[in-house]
């Protein structure tokens, strides 16, 4: 049986050869992330929000909203009316859509119309981050899909709350229309601000090219 390190010591003093103990390899001894590595992850995260962005508002817009005008006798849904609505239309629609059709706009609202501005304002929100580099500016940017996602949120639970009223009340119908229109001009903003965003970006990478060299 082999003898431990301390029962050589034992028997041959300072003659014993100890066996030598070496540490594991580091495996990474450096890190592989570099800026540039990190630029490119972020870019991919930012090319998914944005094709999800669109497919959402698509959906959302284009497709199942469109499809519940089948339940209202053609009338449009709230949401699509970038102009508003007054109080004569909103009557018009609880009359030609029952409960049912109320109940499928509501879960409409809780699905795609809160998945989509919140995946849009936290899009927007990277892809002004990645771009813009002066704090002052990037924080006023930032604004606008914050203002957004809170807006377009507060106008679905206005449009609930104006389609399933007991009594239709002048007030929740202004709000309701108020809300709506600023959610598409805000929607509007956002867009120019990251087109904004990407320009500024492109601009300023000549001059920082050109104070690294």
């Amino acid at each position: 049986m082999a003898k431990t390190p301390a029962q050589r010591l034992k028997k041959h003093g300072a003659n014993a050869a100890l066996p030598q103990h070496q540490l594991p390899p580091v495996i990474n001894p450096s890190t592989s992330r570099t800026p540039q590595k990190a630029q490119s992850n972020g870019n991919l995260i930012l090319i998914a929000g944005v094709v999800a962005s669109l497919f959402l508002f698509w959906y959302l817009h284009l497709l199942t909203l469109n499809q519940l005008t089948q339940l209202s006798a053609g009338l449009p849904m709230p949401d699509s009316l970038i102009g508003g609505f007054d109080q004569g239309f909103v009557d018009q629609l609880r009359t030609a859509m029952d409960n049912d059709a109320r109940g499928q706009l509501n879960y409409v609202h809780k699905t795609a119309g809160t998945l989509f501005p919140l995946i849009f304002g936290f899009t927007w929100l990277l892809l002004i981050g990645v771009n813009v580099a002066r704090k002052p500016l990037r924080w006023a940017f930032w604004a606008l899909p914050l203002l957004f996602a809170v807006v377009r949120l507060w106008g679905n639970a206005a449009i609930d709350g104006m389609m399933s009223a007991g009594t239709l009340d002048g007030g929740q119908v202004a709000l309701a229309s108020a809300l709506t229109v600023a959610g598409w001009v805000l929607l509007l903003l956002n867009l120019l601000a990251g087109g904004a965003a990407v320009f500024l970006n492109r601009k300023s990478a000549p001059a920082r090219g050109a104070a690294a060299d």
